[in-house]
């Protein structure tokens, strides 16, 4: 998922996108629907912080259950 990128304190949906490799056009969605991680509006450039990003990549993870 995430590839070896390191993120600055502040980063763009472009940054963001690029990192989890997930569409700009999808973060978008995310942002409209209130899901996704939390972002800033800096006048009108939405941006993400490093550590907003980190915490929603680890409410993402799932653990894998043992075979039965």
């Amino acid at each position: 998922m995430a590839n070896s990128l390191t993120l600055p304190p502040l980063f763009s949906p472009q940054v963001l996108s690029e990192y989890v490799e997930i569409p700009t056009t999808t973060l978008a969605q995310w942002r409209w629907a209130g899901t996704g991680p939390a972002y800033v509006k800096v006048g009108r450039m939405v941006r993400y912080r490093r550590e907003d990003v980190e915490a929603w990549l680890d409410s993402q993870r799932h653990e894998t259950t043992e075979a039965i």
